[in-house]
C-alpha cells in the first residue's frame, strides 16, 4: 500500500498493448487517482509507447545494462508497480526482484521458480501432471522413437512464446523435418477442439480474485483477433488449482484446449494476456483492482464466474503517425533512460 493518492505503473515490453494502457488510464480516472503510466520497449515504433505518459527505449533483455536501466527508470519515475507484458521478461524480472524492489516498486510477477515452470513447456507439462491437471501427452525428441505416436501431433519450441514456430505434423517424414527445424522442440498430442484462454487475476498476496475464460475464434501474430467469453466450471476449478500450485501473484494466463468438452491444459503465461481487454469489458476490471490495492482503496470483488458470458471481441488496426523528428526528439527516448523532456532539450 502506498501512502499517497498518486501512483505510477511501469509496463515492460509494451509492444502493441495500447488497449491495456488505455484500460489503466480509465481505471485511474474511475478511482480519481493521479499517476503516470511508464512504458518500455526496445523499438521506438512500438505503438503502445505512444499511449504511455512516460515512454522509454531500453536495451535488449539479454544485454547486461537492461536491469540497471530499468532500475534507473523506476527510481526516476518513482514507480510503484511493475508488470511484464511478454513471456521472456517474466523470469528476468523475477530473478532481479530484489534489485527492482529496492527502488520502492513492487514487481507484480510470480516467483522465480514459477517463472521457470511457465517458461519451459516441458516443466509446464510435468507441473500439470504432478498437480493432477489434465494435459496432452508430451515428448522430448529423445523420447519420440520409443513413443507410440498417433498422427497428427503438434510440435513447438520448448522455450517459445506467441505461437511462433508451432506446427501441426501429419506423418513421420514431416516430424523428422520439424524436429530439426524447431529449436529445442517438444512434441504433444494433437487436440483439435477449441482453444480457451483463461485470465486468472490474483492480488499481491496470491489471493484469487477472478477467473475469466475466453474462447479464441481467430488468432493473428499469436494474439487473439476475435474471441468470446465462455464459462466452464471444470476449467475454473483447474485454474484455481494451477494458480495456487504456482503461488501466483498478479495476472496470469493459462491455455487449455477442449476435447469432447473436457479441458486439457497446455501453457502458462504469467502476465496479462493479449485478449485481457475482453475480460475487462465482461465485468472483471482488474486494472482498477490493482490500482486500488496499491493505493490502499477498498476493492469489491464478485464471486468467481461473475462475468458476462457470450461477449464477443473483434479487433481492428489503429495507426499512430510519427515523423523522423518525433523519433529523435519526441516521446520515444534514448537507451540511456533520458526522459522525454531531456531528450527534447537541444
Amino acid at each position: 500500500m502506498i501512502s499517497c493518492r498518486a501512483l505510477n505503473v511501469l509496463f515492460t515490453s509494451v509492444g502493441r498493448r495500447v488497449e491495456l494502457i488505455r484500460a489503466f488510464k480509465r481505471a485511474y480516472a474511475d478511482l480519481g487517482l493521479m499517476g503516470n503510466i511508464v512504458a518500455t520497449d526496445i523499438d521506438p515504433l512500438a505503438p503502445a509507447l505512444q499511449e504511455a505518459d512516460r515512454p522509454y527505449i531500453v536495451p535488449r533483455l539479454s544485454e547486461p545494462s537492461y536491469i540497471p536501466t530499468l532500475t534507473e527508470i523506476c527510481r526516476r519515475e518513482q514507480v510503484h508497480l511493475i508488470f511484464p507484458l511478454i513471456d521472456p521478461d517474466i523470469p528476468v524480472l523475477a530473478r532481479h526482484r530484489q534489485e527492482l524492489e529496492a527502488t520502492g516498486a513492487r514487481v507484480v510477477v510470480v516467483s522465480e521458480e514459477a517463472a521457470t515452470i511457465g517458461a519451459d513447456k516441458w516443466l509446464t507439462y510435468q507441473f500439470f501432471r504432478e498437480m493432477g491437471i489434465p494435459t496432452p501427452c508430451s515428448w522430448l525428441p529423445e523420447q519420440i522413437y520409443t513413443a507410440d505416436l498417433e498422427y497428427p501431433v503438434f510440435i513447438k519450441p520448448r522455450f517459445g512464446s506467441a505461437g511462433k514456430q508451432a506446427f501441426k505434423v501429419h506423418n513421420k517424414r514431416e516430424l523428422a523435418f520439424f524436429l530439426d527445424y524447431v529449436p529445442d522442440p517438444i512434441v504433444q498430442e494433437y487436440l483439435p477442439g477449441p482453444e480457451i484462454t483463461n485470465d486468472i487475476i490474483c492480488d499481491f498476496e496470491g489471493n484469487i480474485l477472478a477467473v475469466v475464460s475466453r474462447q479464441r475464434i481467430e488468432v493473428r501474430w499469436g494474439e487473439v483477433a476475435k474471441g468470446k467469453t465462455v464459462y466452464n466450471p471444470e476449467i475454473v476449478q483447474h485454474c484455481v488449482a494451477i494458480a495456487r500450485g504456482l503461488k501466483a501473484i498478479g495476472p496470469i494466463t493459462v491455455q487449455c484446449i477442449l476435447r469432447d468438452g473436457k479441458p486439457y491444459f497446455t501453457e502458462i503465461n504469467a502476465r496479462f494476456g493479449g485478449g485481457a481487454p475482453l475480460g475487462f469489458a465482461a465485468g472483471v476490471p482488474s486494472p482498477r483492482w490493482y490500482l486500488a490495492l496499491a493505493a490502499g482503496l477498498p476493492v469489491e470483488v464478485p464471486p468467481l464466474g461473475s462475468y458476462r458470458v457470450g461477449l464477443y471481441l473483434t479487433r481492428f488496426d489503429e495507426s499512430f503517425f510519427l515523423t523522423e523528428e518525433d523519433l529523435l526528439t519526441g516521446k520515444p527516448v534514448s537507451k540511456n533512460a533520458r526522459s522525454p523532456e531531456e531528450q527534447g532539450e537541444k
